[in-house]
């Protein structure tokens, strides 16, 4: 079976992405002893999830994907965009989640999206492929699930927030579910190929 790292320790992304991908092995960072922290001081979904899958690729010499997504609302022009892990300053969605409700406590226009780009370094090619979800930042916290800005971001056409939807439901719409679902076809029509000429 052919193996791809994901260039994650996220548990919670890491979780949802296995339940995705059946035809390859999926290796985190800790299955290759990887303990680095990757610099993303970009300002693009693009260069930055490119940054950590060359380093990755690099250091383990295997393919490897990484993504890199956040989530973008327009009464805040966009942000917190690709700083939205650390958007408070620190690497906590706690934190995070909190400066978003409070900055947009008189907002009447909640509207958000969040967008996924993912990079494939696969055979020393470079591939990327990208997702969005439209949604609204509601007022308060709901659900237990998912991670990050899951439970006060409600995609358009439910009711539910990301952290109270079944994981099954959540790949099938979200930004991440989308992206990987164009890089597993990819892959799939790429195995297919090498196996045809052995």
């Amino acid at each position: 079976m052919q193996q791809v790292v994901i260039a994650s320790n996220n548990k919670g992304k890491i979780r949802e992405i296995r339940t995705m991908i059946e035809e390859i092995e999926l290796l985190s960072l800790a299955d290759i002893d990887f303990t680095d922290d990757i610099p993303e001081p970009y300002d693009t979904f693009e260069e930055n999830a490119l940054a950590k899958a060359s380093a990755i690729h690099v250091f383990s010499g295997k393919n490897v994907f990484a993504d890199d997504s956040g989530i973008c609302i327009n009464a805040l022009n966009g942000a917190p965009g690709v700083i939205s892990a650390h958007y408070s300053g620190v690497r906590d969605d706690e934190h995070n989640l909190q400066k978003v409700l409070s900055e947009l406590k008189d907002a009447t226009d909640r509207t958000a999206f969040y967008k996924a780009v993912i990079c494939l370094v696969w055979d020393g090619e470079v591939y990327y492929f990208e997702g969005i979800c439209g949604g609204r930042i509601i007022k308060e916290k709901r659900g237990e699930g998912g991670f990050g800005y899951d439970p006060i971001f409600v995609p358009d056409g439910y009711m539910q927030t990301f952290a109270e939807l079944p994981l099954s439901v959540k790949n099938e719409i979200s930004h991440r579910g989308k992206a990987v679902k164009k890089m597993v076809a990819f892959l799939k029509e790429r195995i297919r190929e090498d196996s045809s000429f052995i």
